[in-house]
Parts: C-alpha cells; structure tokens; sequence
C-alpha cells in the first residue's frame, strides 16, 4: 500500500486508507474495458474518502471518474441499483453524471473480490474536494444552491418506483423510524446483520440511543403517514456537487456519489442535508466534554431551506416533520457503518467510534444543546405558510 496517501479518518484526521488505491495497471486494465475511452490513461487525483479506492483518470478521450468497491461491501446488483437511479434522474433533467457502459454492456466491472463502476466527470470545479462530512459550506449562498439542487433531485425521481434497497452496508436508508414500533424496526434491522447484533447485546448502545431518541420519534410519527415515500441521496454535502467556480456565489452544477441512496423520503434527504453540514459533529468528537460549544450554522440552515423551497414548497406535515427528522435521520447509517466496521474492517475500534461516537452521541446532544435548534424549526413550522407558487425550472 503507498503510505503517501491519506484519507479523512473518523475525527476529521488524514489516516492511512483501509483500501489500497487504484494502481496504473489496475486503471489500465478497467478503461480498456470502455469501448468510448482511448488511452493512455494517466491517475490525476485520488479521492481522500475513506470507504472505497478512487480516482480521477485522464484519457485521449477526455477524463473520468473510477471507484473501486470491496464486493463485500457493493456488489454488481448494489451498484446497478444506484446506476438505474442516476439513469432516471438523468433521463428527467437531473445534473447528475453519466455512468459509462463497459463491453459486456453493463455499467458495472467485477473482478476477483472488487466492482468498478466508471462516471464521466460533470460540468463544474469539485471546490470541495478536500472536506469532510459534518464540515460547513463556505457561504449561505452555497447553501442555498443546495436547497435549489435537492428540490430538483426530488421532483425528477417522483416518478421512479424502485422498492427499498436490499440489505447492504454503507446505505443511509429509513425505516427503523418509518414504522408504528422502532424498537421492533431496530431489532429486524439487526437480525440480518449478526456482526452488529453481537455487537449491540454486548454494548446496548442502539437501545440506549433508541431511548434518547423516543421523544423525537413520537413527534414525527403522526406525520409518517404524510411523507410520500421518494428514492433520495441522503448524503448531500458540499463536497457530493461539483460547481461553477471556487467563489463565496458559486452555484451547483452537478450532484455526485449516490452510494447512500435508497427509497426514504424527500424531508430525510433534507435533513441529511442539514445534519452533514450544519452541525459541526467534529467537534464533539474532538471535544465530548463540551457539546454547548459545537458550532451550528443556522445562517445555511435557513439558507438551504430557502433555496428548496423557491423549486419545491414543502407542505405542512414536512415543515412540522423537519424538526423531529433531523434529530433522527443519522441513526440508520451509524448502524450501517457500525457494521461496516466489523464485518467488513473487522475493527472494534471504529465500530465503537461509530455507535458510541456517532449515534449515541449525537442522540444525546440533540437531547441537550441542539434542541435549541430543533425549536426554532418548530417555530419556523408554525408560523410558515405555503407557497403559492413554486418555480419548478
């Protein structure tokens, strides 16, 4: 492995990678696959994200993106359910990149224990190439892009009808919360996944996150019944978009790495948005014995919100559903990346960082300090009306 390269490790440190990157042989071997690319193929970059290997590659045919995946991890059929999504979206006017179709005819490589899946790189600079999940957008504008962004995402996919994804690792899907019994959603969720449910009987920390977030699922499931169900990104950060320049007005052009996708809903997605970039969690993490000081940009709240409402108006129940979603949305994907941990990485360590770290955390910070937040959305519900119009270009 070359220990030059570095990835974003769980406390916003540059660690050495779980994954091996992409070799120039490998890249050879992968491209000469595309009938459309033509090389030689020259590594341009290497992604810092921690979960997978991949690259940014050069070609004589212009460049592209390459993402190598443990079949562990994703297999064929995961990454052809993100592919037929993406497909959709793009088909519906969606800025999303174009998957590259491989001679066998399929969006999907597989060799040895490894997928591949290849993109064509989208219109627009990747300004935020270099941050991490739970970091903040640079400007409200940015935020605001991102609203404006979301809501078009969701009024392509209205009409895609795919169920909810198979049991896999590393997806931020909703449905512990999307029932009338969580305890019950939480002990099916487990059951298939015996690395994490020997994990839970021994430590108890779902339950114990479950307990702190009882309140916050009472809140929102009255309103269940009013969240249409959408297939979403559930990952929407800044550094998922590609933009039109490095500036504080800058604006999204294209959305990127659907790798948490799955069938939720559109306030899910919404609240992901929020929760990754809002609240600075990095800095419980670095500090757990002050979780007042963790700073929240209510400024890109507000912001991001805006934006999706001049291109989607949310109803009543998804302005009241908001509040309660944003404290409950993270819990899935803790768990999924709980297992990740130790099924996959075989690492306690990490696992404990995402359980006890993560979703405990989280669940008691929004308990204490952030409920500040969760009423002021409470109060923004309220009071907000409808609009009447809604521009949907």
């Amino acid at each position: 492995m070359n220990t030059e390269i570095k990835v974003h490790g769980l406390d916003g440190s540059l660690v050495e990678p779980d994954w091996a990157p992409l070799s120039p042989h490998e890249i050879d071997s992968v491209l000469s696959r595309y009938p459309e690319l033509q090389g030689p193929y020259k590594i341009v970059s290497m992604s810092p994200r921690p979960l997978s290997a991949a690259s940014v590659v050069a070609s004589r045919s212009g460049r592209v993106f390459v993402k190598r995946h443990a079949r562990l991890v994703r297999g064929a059929e995961g990454l052809r359910e993100e592919h037929r999504f993406v497909a959709h979206l793009r088909a519906h006017g969606a800025p999303v990149p174009k998957v590259l179709i491989c001679d066998s005819g399929d969006t999907v490589i597989e060799a040895g224990g490894w997928t591949y899946e290849v993109h064509a790189i989208p219109h627009g600079v990747d300004a935020y190439e270099d941050a991490i999940s739970w970091t903040p957008f640079r400007s409200s504008e940015h935020a605001r892009s991102v609203g404006e962004t979301m809501a078009r995402l969701h009024l392509a996919a209205e009409e895609y009808d795919a169920p909810v994804r198979q049991s896999r690792h590393l997806v931020a899907g909703f449905t512990i919360f999307a029932g009338e019994n969580a305890t019950r959603k939480l002990d099916e969720y487990v059951t298939v996944r015996p690395a994490l449910q020997q994990y839970l009987a021994q430590t108890g920390c779902a339950h114990e996150a479950i307990d702190l977030l009882a309140p916050f699922y009472a809140e929102l499931a009255p309103l269940l019944p009013s969240l249409q169900p959408l297939w979403t990104h559930n990952d929407l950060h800044g550094s998922n978009l590609f933009w039109s320049d490095e500036g504080p007005t800058a604006k999204a052009t294209a959305v990127i790495d659907f790798g948490l996708c799955d069938r939720t809903n559109a306030l899910h997605d919404l609240a992901h948005a929020i929760e990754r970039s809002v609240v600075e969690w990095l800095s419980l993490v670095n500090d757990p014995a002050n979780p007042e000081s963790v700073p929240v940009h209510m400024d890109h709240l507000w912001a991001l919100i805006e934006g999706y409402e001049t291109v989607r108006s949310l109803s009543k129940a998804e302005r009241a559903a908001l509040a309660p979603m944003l404290a409950l949305c993270h819990a899935e994907f803790a768990l999924s990346e709980t297992d990740y941990f130790l099924s996959v990485l075989h690492s306690r360590e990490k696992a404990y960082m995402a359980c006890e770290g993560y979703l405990v955390s989280h669940a008691r910070w929004w308990c204490g300090p952030g409920e500040q937040v969760l009423k002021a959305l409470r109060n923004w519900a309220a009071i907000k009306e409808p609009k009447r119009e809604v521009h949907r270009g």
